[in-house]
């Protein structure tokens, strides 16, 4: 094991990017949600739909539990561009960015969407 090995496995660093994802995650967030290039919630969730993820759309805005989306997928859907740009803009890793934000994605649209569908604003 080498000395990022340990380093990336350890109580501090992984205390401290939690601290950053809290930090800036509700600000990539608003970006890529609310009128950020990628069209808004609603645009996001169309999408995915359209890219075969629509078991996963409709888990996040019904009751129940919120299937998962990789960051793969979510990566695949937005676009490689997308991601690297919110990377580079926010000084976040690309593939940190891309797990946290398909972590955090259900939960957003399950919050938005109390009535099992999302406003026409989102």
């Amino acid at each position: 094991m080498g000395i990022l090995d340990s380093l990336e496995n350890s109580a501090a660093f992984k205390g401290a990017l939690g601290q950053l994802e809290g930090a800036v995650l509700p600000v990539v967030l608003s970006e890529m949600l609310g009128n950020g290039s990628q069209g808004g919630l609603s645009a996001i969730v169309a999408k995915l739909q359209q890219a075969g993820l629509g078991d996963q759309v409709k888990s996040w805005l019904g009751n129940g539990q919120n299937l998962p989306i990789t960051a793969e997928q979510l990566q695949q859907v937005l676009g490689s561009d997308t991601v690297k740009q919110l990377a580079a803009r926010f000084n976040i890793p690309v593939d940190q960015i891309a797990k946290v934000l398909a972590q955090q994605l259900p939960a957003a649209v399950d919050h938005a969407s109390p009535d099992g569908t999302l406003p026409h604003t989102a």
